[in-house]
């Protein structure tokens, strides 16, 4: 390729905003209890199981059933997501104090399969500049 062509095609590549490569992860949840509110976060591996977070959504008095919403504009890279339903509306994440299961809903990806806390490889999923759809069940301890 002719050193000045490929100079300005690396050239219009570094130009493009870089929302063009972002993507948006499109969240439908299955089994949502009604009322208190659905707290979901989109972490890096850096943010994972702190309170910070990339990207995120508050959904306040869900109706009972399935749930969508979208997060737009997620640049590319890994993220965990987790879901947590505060179902009674108490502030808190609660566990069942005998066996130290949630008691209030969760979801997160390939949450069958987890026996004990989460790890970020375990429920990474990759963003890309195109949508990325996860559908998750909502598991309850009560």
């Amino acid at each position: 390729m002719n050193p000045l062509l490929r100079l300005m095609t690396m050239a219009s590549m570094l130009a493009v905003p870089a929302a063009a490569w972002a993507g948006n992860v499109q969240v439908d949840l299955t089994g949502v209890r009604a009322g208190g509110t659905l707290y979901v976060q989109l972490q890096t591996r850096d943010q994972f199981l702190s309170p910070a977070r990339s990207y995120g959504d508050i959904v306040r008095s869900p109706a009972a059933g399935s749930v969508s919403f979208t997060l737009k504009d997620v640049a590319p890279g890994y993220y965990a997501l987790t879901v947590w339903h505060d179902d009674n509306g108490n502030d808190r994440f609660d566990v069942d104090p005998a066996t130290g299961r949630p008691a209030d809903g969760w979801a997160a990806r390939n949450a069958e399969g987890l026996r004990a806390a989460p790890k970020f490889d375990q429920l990474k999923s990759t963003v890309g500049p195109g949508p990325l759809t996860l559908v998750l069940p909502v598991t309850y301890g009560r």
